[in-house]
């Protein structure tokens, strides 16, 4: 019989490696999703429209592989559907309803895994499919649905300036101009994340520019 020291020294060891493991697995993900988030905000905001859709292609096929292998990790799952958001808005057309509709999918099993959808991002994102894709027979989009998944990203993060854009951006579609006005300079006054500086300092410029326009 094995010495109980000896046992216990052995069981310590397994289980430091299987720790030891799971954080490099970690940090290995996070590596990737970190260069994917540049090379978004890059594409997103520097790029002119007629590379995007190539680019975002490429990102699509990549962030597809990492969600493969961490279906688990919401923060995955949202920057999945946040890239296939952006993929269908660039390609347009009846054409990237499928990819639309994966994003929405992929975003709701993200919040399932976290309500909080990474600081709100995935209502963000969810709000702005509801309200771009069509209606009724053809898909999902839904107006009602839409604003109240803005109300959910704003009660998460109420001075977001991607949050207040978009639901002004939807507000002014629906005719609500006093209340886009109010978000629009939310989103002039917001708080840029660290993480999506780039992103979201253009998209204060965009609210400055819809502000004028209201």
């Amino acid at each position: 019989m094995a010495h109980p020291n000896l046992m216990r020294l052995l069981a310590l060891t397994a289980l430091s490696s299987t720790l030891a493991l799971a954080s490099f697995n970690a940090a290995a993900y996070e590596r990737e999703l970190f260069s994917l988030k540049n090379r978004w905000e890059h594409t997103v905001t520097d790029l002119p429209k007629s590379q995007r859709e190539e680019a975002l292609n490429g990102l699509v096929d990549e962030v597809n592989q990492l969600a493969e292998q961490h279906s688990d990790q919401a923060e995955v799952l949202v920057w999945k559907g946040v890239v296939l958001a952006a993929y269908a808005r660039e390609r347009g057309g009846l054409g990237a309803l499928g990819d639309a509709k994966e994003a929405r999918n992929t975003l709701e099993r993200a919040v399932e895994i976290d309500p909080e959808g990474n600081n709100g991002s995935a209502y963000v994102t969810l709000g702005a499919l509801y309200d771009r894709v069509p209606g009724g027979l053809i898909s999902f989009g839904d107006s009602d649905t839409a604003d109240a998944m803005f109300q959910r990203a704003l009660e998460i993060r109420p001075d977001g300036i991607d949050v207040n854009y978009y639901y002004a951006a939807f507000l002014q579609e629906e005719g609500r101009l006093e209340a886009a006005r109010e978000h629009a300079q939310r989103a002039v006054n917001g708080t840029a994340r660290e993480d999506r500086q780039t992103s979201d300092e253009a998209l204060r410029h965009d609210a400055e520019v819809m502000l004028r326009a209201l």
